[in-house]
């Protein structure tokens, strides 16, 4: 069933936890047109007029007493009761109930639970350097909640570490029992854990699952280690050093709420969005700092962006991934109060592959100095295998009496880029260029030998090289200097140009960014890609502000969003501001939003003139108004300068102004020039404060 239109009304209350109430003790209500029972029946997520809690206004006591009400008229008992981030429940309601359902007054959204995916891919082998982050300390306090597929205790990454600097002041979570956890396996750095699965099903998950907020799928502990990982943590891949690794915000506590489950086909992985607003219900009651959520999915202002709604009401930062199906769907979580942040690529270390005269071949890696003859993998194939299966450098295909000490050439597809290198290896072979056969990404993993990646145009013309020069000797070695540029993502959704807002928010590295992952996997480490590992990034990044001081959600996302650099050859739509940085900004001027404004905004259908850190202009609209204010701690001079647009002009009054800590100041942005239906014309404002700081507020007109 569709969501159905919801009457906008604002009440109040104090923070309350939700109520998780099981399925089981549900009274069963026959549908007379179907034979069906409640039992039978998926849930049906229900919101009712009126904030949660987190909005100040009501208490838990009124809003149960509401549910209660609308309950007893349908005859349907609750699965989930939502208190806190918003107002409303979750139930399995036959047909006939939600006939009765949808003529209840004070209803405002009725809408069917669906399986929302992760939004990344994780590779069980593929691991990349271990420089994740250089700093020791940062986000000492600050609480990151994670609503994804649990953590796993057991990486270091999680450890209880000397040096994690002072305690949360205002988290008040719970270590919630389950299978092969206790409510004592909580420590100072993960300080709490939930687990959320009757939306899913405990009985639709795979066998090896943990009914618990132990992770299984590994993703969950991969977003949890890149936003605060430990600090300084070795990191050992098949018996082998490679290097050592650090969240963002080492110094950073978690929490995991575990609302994303692994199914017997692991097609059907995924978080149930009842299960999903639960658990941003339960870690805004907690008072988590941060929120992130690196799952896509969804349209619109949905139930699970009301709830978001409600932890923005809280003054939480809420994350959310952009999501990675470029080609199918446009960017998630829509809502202005969620950040949003798409996936950046190209910033992997580099290698290269040289023949005697000077003619190199440069893609992804991170290999030793090798100097050796290349042979191509299907040219040395074992007795009785075949062509193609040696050129995919299958286990045991090799013919180790023609691939031993040398380059062997192989075939992406079929395997896992790692598993190629592990064949390689075992036949005796003393590196690996492993070549695209299709245009498509390359990567920089950590091999069993030393490998090249290379892209498919490369790799032809390398592959040729070696078939007319049998005998020649290669040298292989890594790329000095800096890595390469930065690129959106081609699989990185980009926004809605009809949209009120403009997403994504941003965008960061996203592609084989390495992280923890459950002792289960087979591995302690893996690489993931997707906006899952940027968001992870962006999560870190706010908890580093937060830490440094004492700042609102609404200005920690400005000076994220803000503080981006431009991604070269992408629009404002599918990266918009741009690339976040690596370390917390320096600015002092920050758009702020008072949580209140969210919903007033929401309620008047006017998301445009909210005082967003981007402007989308569409239609006929020529103005945006915008507040800046000086967060410093000294008085600064603030220019600020339009450029980048190439088919309007753009204005902005005043062009300067002098701020005192804590003032601020409004200014408009106008723009004149031709109307032309479904064309973009992007640009930036970028104000320049006398201290050195630099805000840049990215503007798409779709007029």
């Amino acid at each position: 069933m569709q969501a159905r239109p919801v009457r906008r009304t604002l009440t109040s209350g104090l923070l309350a936890l939700s109520l998780v109430l099981p399925a089981a003790g549900a009274a069963l209500a026959d549908d007379p047109t179907t034979g069906a029972t409640t039992a039978s029946q998926p849930l049906t997520l229900v919101t009712l007029e009126g904030a949660g809690t987190a909005a100040g206004r009501r208490d838990a006591a009124e809003l149960l007493a509401q549910q209660d009400a609308v309950l007893s008229v349908v005859g349907a008992e609750p699965v989930y009761r939502w208190t806190t981030a918003l107002n409303g429940f979750a139930a399995r309601l036959t047909g006939a109930q939600l006939a009765v359902l949808d003529d209840q007054p004070g209803v405002a959204a009725i809408e069917a639970d669906v399986v929302r995916p992760l939004a990344a891919h994780t590779s069980r082998a593929a691991v990349r350097s271990a420089a994740a982050s250089p700093r020791l300390r940062g986000g000492a306090g600050v609480v990151i909640g994670v609503v994804d597929s649990g953590i796993a205790l057991e990486s270091p990454a999680f450890a209880e570490v000397p040096g994690l600097g002072k305690d949360p002041s205002d988290f008040s979570g719970a270590c919630a029992e389950g299978e092969d956890w206790s409510s004592d396996d909580c420590t100072r750095k993960v300080v709490g854990a939930r687990w959320f699965v009757e939306g899913f099903g405990a009985d639709r998950v795979r066998s090896s699952e943990s009914l618990s907020a132990a992770d299984v799928l590994g993703h969950g502990t991969q977003v949890s280690s890149v936003a605060a990982g430990n600090a300084g943590v070795s990191v050992r891949v098949d018996g082998r050093d490679a290097g050592r690794f650090g969240g963002v915000a080492p110094q950073a506590r978690l929490a995991a709420y575990k609302a994303c489950w692994g199914a017997p086909d692991p097609a059907d992985d995924g978080c149930s969005t009842a299960d999903v607003v639960s658990a941003v219900d339960a870690a805004v009651a907690d008072g988590v700092d941060v929120l992130t959520l690196a799952l896509a999915g969804g349209e619109g202002i949905d139930t699970l962006q009301l709830a978001l709604l409600g932890a923005a009401e809280a003054d939480i930062v809420v994350l959310g991934a952009a999501g990675n199906s470029a080609d199918a769907a446009y960017a998630a979580h829509a809502a202005p109060w969620v950040t949003t942040v798409g996936s950046a690529v190209g910033r992997m270390s580099r290698a290269r592959v040289a023949a005697p005269g000077g003619t190199t071949w440069t893609g992804g890696g991170r290999p030793s100095d090798v100097r050796a003859q290349a042979v191509l993998a299907q040219d040395a194939a074992a007795p009785g295998v075949s062509r193609r299966a040696a050129g995919q450098c299958r286990s045991g295909a090799l013919d180790s009496r023609l691939v031993a000490d040398r380059i062997v050439v192989c075939r992406r597809g079929g395997i896992g880029r790692i598993d190629k290198s592990d064949a390689v290896a075992q036949a005796g072979g003393r590196a690996m260029v492993l070549i695209n056969q299709r245009p498509g990404s390359v990567s920089a993993d950590l091999h069993a030998v030393p490998t090249v990646h290379l892209a498919a145009d490369a790799g032809r013309a390398f592959s040729r090289w070696v078939a007319r020069h049998p005998g020649a000797k290669l040298a292989m070695s890594r790329v000095a200097g800096e890595p390469g540029t930065r690129r959106t993502a081609p699989w990185s959704a980009a926004g809605d140009p009809r949209g009120s807002v403009l997403k994504p928010d941003a965008v960061a590295d996203g592609d084989a960014v390495l992280g923890a992952l459950p002792d289960s996997t087979g591995r302690s480490w893996g690489v993931f890609s997707g906006s899952s590992a940027a968001t992870a990034h962006a999560s870190g990044l706010a908890a580093l502000v937060l830490a440094e001081g004492d700042r609102t959600a609404a200005e920690v996302r400005s000076l994220l969003v803000t503080a981006a650099t431009p991604v070269r050859g992408a629009s404002s739509l599918e990266q918009g501001a741009g690339a976040l940085p690596s370390r917390a900004p320096g600015a002092h001027l920050a758009l702020d939003v008072a949580p209140a404004a969210w919903r007033r905004a929401w309620r008047s259908h006017d998301l445009a003139d909210l005082n967003t850190s981007s402007i989308l202009l569409r239609g006929p609209r020529t103005r945006a108004v915008r507040t800046v204010t000086n967060i410093g701690s000294r008085a600064e001079y603030f220019s600020v300068t339009a450029r980048g647009f190439t088919s309007h002009r753009v204005s902005v009054r005043p062009l300067a102004v002098r701020l005192a800590p804590g003032e601020s100041a409004r200014f408009t942005v106008t723009v004149a020039g031709p109307t032309t239906p479904g064309q973009l014309d992007d640009g930036e404002l970028v104000w320049l404060g006398a201290r050195g700081g630099i805000t840049r507020i990215p503007v798409a007109l779709t007029r």
